[in-house]
């Protein structure tokens, strides 16, 4: 069986698991691509037969590589080594380093403001609402990071809520301190939890007049990141 399968691990290197749960020996004379470089990756699937293995943990899917005939992966690989070397490849990389640059500059900055629209702190509140957007966003946003923020899946304004809440939860409540049951559910509804708290804190900066600061978890959370500071 060497059609383009989509299978996952088991306890032998050699053998997978198809989607229909039937266990398969690798082919002889093919060979593990392991993950990490996209356009090889490609190169091989676009040569032949192949097998790519998926592990689920939880929600998250990983990849742990390509089995592919070990000379199509031979020739992906000096065909690619080979066109790296151009002046012209170096080039086209220059220039897309530049572009990610940009886009992530902008990302930034639309990210902070989509926090500032979320936050929308009462005037007299402001300094702090620009304070936690910086915070917020420089943890929220580098690429890699795996938070909302870096999801397309939902509008900035709801990753952006997402983000302060989950800042919140871990610079402004005993969350990470916590001991939480290994029950289903439990740490969901701890979030929940803290979440509504959270948002009850906010709403305190939303409305003019004064509130405890010296008793705020937000205001002493950010006293603590300092002028300019984010973390």
């Amino acid at each position: 069986m060497s059609d383009s399968l989509t299978v996952s691990p088991t306890s032998d290197p050699r053998r997978v698991r198809a989607a229909d749960g039937s266990v398969l020996t690798v082919p002889a004379g093919w060979a593990l691509l392991p993950p990490g470089d996209a356009g090889l990756t490609r190169r091989v699937k676009a040569a032949g037969p192949s097998w790519t293995v998926v592990e689920k943990k939880g929600r998250k899917i990983f990849s742990r590589g390509v089995w592919a005939p070990e000379a199509h992966i031979t020739a992906a690989q000096a065909a690619l080594e080979a066109e790296r070397a151009t002046p012209a490849y170096a080039r086209r990389r220059e220039a897309d380093v530049r572009r990610r640059e940009r886009e992530q500059a902008e990302y930034e900055v639309d990210f902070a403001n989509a926090v500032l629209r979320f936050l929308a702190f009462a005037p007299s509140f402001m300094p702090q609402a620009k304070l936690l957007a910086v915070a917020v966003s420089a943890h929220a946003t580098p690429v890699g990071s795996g938070t909302v923020a870096r999801t397309e899946r939902i509008p900035i304004e709801r990753r952006a809520e997402a983000a302060v809440i989950a800042w919140m939860r871990h610079q402004t409540t005993a969350y990470d301190n916590l001991s939480i049951a290994r029950v289903k559910g439990a740490r969901r509804e701890v979030r929940r939890e803290l979440a509504e708290v959270s948002r009850a804190v906010l709403d305190l900066h939303r409305r003019e007049g004064g509130h405890p600061v010296a008793a705020c978890p937000l205001c002493k959370a950010l006293a603590r990141l300092g002028p300019g500071q984010s973390s």
